[in-house]
């Protein structure tokens, strides 16, 4: 699967088959459904999901804690826009995935 092809299966009615935790809160990040995609990620000790996590208090402009959950996954916060760092995200964690 592709970011592309993730991201634009947010018009489905659940996220595609076998997406780990962060990639699923990123669906619903994507879907604008921020509480479900926090509910995920919250307890989520991996830096994958520090890093979803980061990207969804950064949605909410909630930058401090932003920063503290980008530290967590050992990133910087991007000056990027909100959807390009989303397409940045689901690229490089459906790298991982695959093993690239």
């Amino acid at each position: 699967m592709t970011a592309e092809e993730l991201l634009s299966s947010i018009d489905q009615p659940a996220p595609p088959d076998g997406l780990d935790v962060p990639l699923r809160g990123l669906w619903h990040a994507a879907r604008g459904e921020w509480d479900e995609a926090h509910v995920l990620v919250q307890d989520d000790p991996s830096p994958d999901a520090a890093w979803v996590h980061a990207h969804l208090h950064r949605v909410e402009g909630d930058l401090s804690n932003a920063g503290y959950w980008y530290g967590r996954a050992g990133r910087r916060m991007p000056s990027e826009s909100i959807e390009q760092e989303r397409a940045t995200i689901a690229e490089a964690l459906l790298a991982e995935a695959d093993g690239v």
